[in-house]
């Protein structure tokens, strides 16, 4: 032992000094009894209940003391706050695969792209990115059962994106297909489709996609209503006009056809006087 060694004092024992000690005044402190630890933790705990460390500490200490009630109840506790950060990391580190992969997918490598996206729904299968990306990569690659329960997925974590059903009607009319796989899915994209136009009255693309669908079934009263509601919800728009002319006609609607396309031609012929009418 040297002249600068220090007695180590267990908590409990005689707190003398040894005769190599440092004198008093530089002595090391001696550590808290469990009970003075066990008050100190308990203030720490009134100010912040969410202190992880904290709530490990005390459960031991309950332990330690025969507490099993009281230790019980704080290791308990202490295993919701984990399981909670963990959660976090894991959301957080399925965020920056995801956002590696579509850096990777930016620069054209779509194998590496697409490890990363399963890497992110490994670590969180509700990552909206990676469901969202790694779908439409396996769509783009013609993969569409591979892609379907990602959207699938993606319409239960995200119910009231349009966007989300929108892929998924789009995946389940390819899936419909004969040459692609033996699975009736169109009545699933209709479904989907009108989802989305729940969702956004708005979206052309899904009225004219479920417009396409219905005329191929032979079903042009359904179109039509479609069709309909988006001029609607899209009174600038003059491709709803003329889809819904054409599908008029094709009906043997012939009226309601003369009667739309004369609505087409006051409506874009008053814009395009008050057009002028700016200009001058």
């Amino acid at each position: 032992m040297t002249d600068g060694d220090v007695t180590k004092i267990d908590a409990g024992t005689d707190r003398g000094l040894q005769p190599d000690a440092k004198p008093a005044d530089e002595a090391v402190e001696a550590p808290l009894s469990l009970d003075e630890e066990m008050a100190e933790i308990k203030k720490l705990l009134e100010e912040d209940p969410e202190d992880f460390q904290a709530q490990c500490r005390l459960g031991e200490i309950y332990f330690a003391k025969g507490l099993l009630d009281e230790a019980l109840a704080n290791v308990s506790k202490a295993i919701e706050m984990a399981e909670a950060i963990r959660k976090q990391m894991d959301q957080s580190l399925a965020m920056y695969y995801a956002n590696l992969g579509t850096i990777h997918a930016t620069k054209g490598n779509i194998e590496d792209a697409i490890a990363q996206y399963r890497k992110a729904l490994e670590t969180n299968p509700r990552d909206v990115l990676a469901l969202f990306n790694l779908g439409r990569a396996q769509f783009d690659r013609d993969e569409y059962m591979e892609a379907m329960p990602l959207f699938e997925k993606l319409v239960e974590v995200t119910p009231d994106d349009p966007l989300a059903w929108f892929q998924l009607a789009k995946v389940y009319e390819k899936l419909d297909l004969r040459h692609i796989s033996d699975l009736h899915t169109i009545d699933s994209a209709i479904m989907a489709y009108r989802r989305v136009l729940e969702l956004d009255p708005h979206n052309l693309e899904a009225a004219f996609a479920l417009m396409e669908i219905y005329l191929n079934l032979r079903k042009p009263e359904e179109a039509i209503g479609v069709l309909e509601a988006a001029v609607e919800n899209n009174p600038e728009e003059p491709l709803a006009y003329y889809n819904l002319i054409s599908t008029y006609e094709k009906a043997k609607r012939f009226t309601e056809a003369d009667q739309t396309r004369e609505r087409l031609k006051q409506r874009f012929a008053s814009r395009r006087a008050a057009t002028e009418s700016k200009e001058k």
